[in-house]
């Protein structure tokens, strides 16, 4: 049951994450492995946000990205949210060990890693590689 409820509010976070996000260039997804296969696939520019809802840093990255993400050059990006909490081992499967990382990909190939980075030109710079 308590497991149920925890998969329930980090649901609604997300939504509530995903749905407050102003219209974007980017296209925000919820991370499955199954999209972000087919994105590599695809040879998409994919940046994944592993975050948590309790995170201050995750809080701060939120608006940076979301700022960086409405720029037209960001068009073709790919954004896809990880819940540190809930989806563990997706977490582990991209070798990350804390909330708070962001990780830049062209493709199949990793092109950047940062994590409890909030400083906007950095952010931007790591989000650049991915292009």
């Amino acid at each position: 049951m308590l497991a149920r409820r925890t998969l329930l509010l980090a649901g609604l976070v997300i939504s509530v994450l995903l749905g407050s996000l102003p219209a974007s260039a980017a296209e925000w997804k919820p991370f499955t492995q199954a999209e972000f296969a087919a994105a590599q696939k695809n040879g998409k520019s994919i940046l994944v946000d592993i975050f948590a809802a309790w995170c201050p840093i995750c809080r701060a990255q939120n608006p940076i990205l979301t700022q960086l993400t409405r720029e037209p050059e960001f068009k073709d990006l790919v954004v896809f949210k990880i819940d540190f909490d809930t989806q563990k081992a997706e977490v582990r499967a991209l070798k990350a060990t804390q909330q708070s990382t962001l990780i830049a990909f062209k493709g199949e190939k990793e092109t950047a890693r940062s994590v409890g980075d909030t400083n906007p030109a950095s952010i931007a710079e790591l989000v650049k590689s991915a292009l």
